[in-house]
This record gives C-alpha cells, structure tokens and sequence, in this order.
C-alpha cells in the first residue's frame, strides 16, 4: 500500500532558466565566398573545361606539331572564323535538322512498341524479340544497307538513326512502366482506365524518371551515329553536316578546322545534355519529388 502511494506522488516541479541564445556559440557558421562559389554545379563544371583547356594549350605546345594536335587558341580561332563565315552554323543546323527528324520518328515508333507491348501479351513478345536481334547491331552498320535502300539522300541517315534511337527509348520505357507500383496501377484499374488512357495518366508519369534516361541515351546515339554516317555520306554524296565538315577539313589538312568541328559537336552535346535535359528534369521529375 505504501508503495502505491509513493507511485501516485506527484513529481516536484522544476523550473529552468532561459539561457540566453549567445552562450551556445555559433550554431549557423555563415559559407565562406569560395564555399558559396563551389556549391554552384556550374561553376564547378566551368572549372573542369578551363583545367582541361589549360591541359590541351600547354600539351600541344610541347608538341609543337599543328599538323597533329593544334593549340586549344588555334581550335578556338578555326572555331570562332567558322561561326563567323556561317559555314560551320550551316553544317551544324544541318546535322540538327536531320537528327530532329530521326529522333522524333525513333521516340514515335518507341512508344507505339511500348505502348503494345504493356498493354498486350504478344506486344511484349514481339518487343523483346526484336530488341534482341537488333539492339546489338551498331547502327552505322546498317549505313550501306540504308544507301542501297533509299539511296544518297537524307533518307539514308534517318534511317541508322531510327535504330539508333529506338531500341534505348523502347528498352528504358518498357523498364520504367515494369517497375510501377502494383498501387498505382490498380488505382488507374479502379478508375476505368484502359489501354492508352491507362498509359498516358498512369503509367508515363510514374515511370517518367526512367523515360528521360532512355531519352537521353537515345539522343547520346543519335548524335554519335549521325556525325559517324555523315563521315561516309559526306564521301558518298558530296554534302552533309558536321561530319563532313570534318572530313573534308581533314582532306586538306586544316587541321584546326577538324579540332573545330569536333568542337562543334561537343559544344551542341553539352547544351542538349546541362540546358535542354536539365530543365525537363527540373519541370518534371524533381518538381514531383521523384528526384533529389
């Protein structure tokens, strides 16, 4: 009983001070300008290409050999008279416009093998069989077959890049809807959503982070097949974009001019990949809070 009624006490009160918030020290240490500066992806980035120029300069200075590997001021300098005489930007908007078109014609015929393939059973047979004939094949390998098929014309290139694209965003997407939550997908089933409806309101936004992957590997092949066809379609027909640019360069041994257009080609990766991807990511899978 004594015990019982020493467990019903109550407990004393006890009454703390405030302490006063200066005697805990800093607790919030203000960044420093060069902390605030290298917590700026793009600075850091800038850093990287700068280190690399400065690489570039002073190896082929020791060189000392243009006809090999020419300065990073000479490449610069062949660059900067390129863009300026409109020959370099017209190769360019030429190697785009035709990769446009293939990219776009590999996206549709992507989604509608995707599509058909979750959706029915025989879809996705007829999606991994051909995925793993073809997915395989390097598609510069099909450029002299696409030259006899459509001839020496733009046909031929949106031709490779087709393969080039559409077995990455096929792959990637096909993945990407597999990997919903059953939740999510009874959720559409409740609602009465089927086949294209259930796909476009369910299945691509909560697979989208994997779409965007297979995007940007497609375009990643893309790019490099196109300016590896237009290397021999330049030779073949006479014309082209940035690959027969280098070629031709290359020919009359300007050499400057060749580092220019590989330039060129890295420069128009480098905005498709930190302007174009980023800001889709940032519109949508990082405001859904599906990436940090």
């Amino acid at each position: 009983m004594p015990d019982s009624i020493e467990m019903r006490r109550p407990r004393p009160e006890v009454h703390y001070e405030p302490i006063a918030s200066e005697s805990f020290g800093i607790v919030e240490k203000p960044l420093s300008a060069w902390e605030r500066v290298s917590n700026i992806g793009g600075i850091r980035k800038l850093f990287i290409l700068v280190v690399l120029a400065v690489i570039w300069q002073v190896y082929a200075n020791n060189l000392n050999n243009p006809l090999i590997f020419p300065t990073f001021v000479d490449t610069v300098r062949a660059l900067f008279e390129g863009i300026a005489s409109g020959g370099l930007l017209l190769k360019a908007w030429t190697s785009i416009r035709v990769l446009l078109v293939g990219y776009a014609v590999g996206i549709a015929l992507a989604a509608l093998l995707t599509v058909l393939a979750i959706t029915t059973r025989i879809g996705t047979d007829i999606l991994e069989t051909l995925t793993a004939m073809f997915n395989p094949l390097p598609a510069i390998a099909l450029l002299p077959l696409a030259l006899i098929w459509f001839g020496l014309g733009e046909g031929s290139l949106v031709f490779v890049l087709v393969h080039s694209v559409l077995w990455a965003v096929a792959l990637n997407t096909h993945s990407g809807f597999l990997s919903v939550s059953p939740t999510l997908r009874m959720v559409g089933r409740n609602y009465g959503l089927g086949g294209f409806r259930y796909v476009w309101r369910i299945l691509i936004p909560a697979a989208f982070a994997s779409i965007l992957s297979g995007l940007k590997i497609g375009w990643a092949f893309a790019w490099r097949t196109l300016i590896a066809a237009e290397l021999v379609f330049g030779v073949s027909s006479g014309s082209g974009g940035l690959g027969w640019f280098i070629y031709q360069n290359k020919n009359m041994l300007e050499i400057p001019s060749v580092f220019a257009g590989l330039f060129m080609v890295i420069l128009i990766g480098l905005f498709v990949e930190n302007v174009i991807f980023n800001s889709l990511e940032k519109c949508t899978i990082r405001r859904w809070g599906m990436q940090s």
